[in-house]
């Protein structure tokens, strides 16, 4: 008998503890209602929220190391041949990915399978991610996905795209292309 009211006591507070983690949890990480879809749904949640946490960190650091605040107006930069004098820092990540880091935002983009997954960490910007899904389709890139996490004056943008058969870029160009709206003009819904 004993036995029996420790596992109905056991099953209860699992009941409990997962209801608790589905209210935490922003609903669109949850497919449905069953435990394993809660626990994974969490777990993606998480790992985002590390990936806002890194991106925080590193911006603060960035900007105790940097004496210049960023310009209240920022124009277009040219990539010089040089990228360690630009105010745009370049990094290719292994054979499946890239970085592209400014003052601004970080973006990277990687190969997830036969599509690309490509994250931005930057402030809070009006008609940014207009401007972001602009260059995609541009390039022959169809967005099958986006989610948009934020944090205070801070952005996660994360991105699923499709690779168009038309599509010329590189990783490398992609990530230097979304870094590079960053430093253009705004994008209004009527210029789509």
């Amino acid at each position: 008998m004993s036995h029996i009211a420790v596992e109905r006591n056991r099953r209860r507070q699992m009941n409990e503890h997962l209801k608790v983690l589905r209210s935490l949890t922003p609903c669109f990480y949850i497919k449905r209602g069953d435990q394993a879809s809660v626990i994974g749904g969490v777990i993606e949640f998480i790992k985002e929220l590390q990936q806002v946490l890194q991106a925080l960190e590193s911006k603060k650091q960035r900007k105790s190391l940097s004496p210049n605040p960023s310009p209240s107006n920022p124009r277009p930069l040219p990539l010089p041949a040089k990228p360690n004098h630009s105010p745009i820092g370049f990094e290719t990540v292994g054979d499946v990915g890239a970085c592209c880091n400014s003052s601004l935002a970080d973006v990277e983009a990687r190969i997830a399978g036969s599509n690309v997954v490509l994250k931005i960490v930057c402030g809070r910007i009006p008609g940014q991610i207009l401007k972001i899904i602009a260059v995609l389709e541009k390039f022959s890139f169809e967005v099958l996905h986006v989610n948009i996490s934020s944090m205070e004056d801070t952005v996660l943008y994360s991105f699923i795209i499709k690779i168009g058969l038309e599509c010329q870029l590189s990783l490398e160009e992609l990530a230097v292309e979304v870094q590079q709206s960053f430093f253009s003009e705004p994008v209004f819904l009527n210029e789509i």
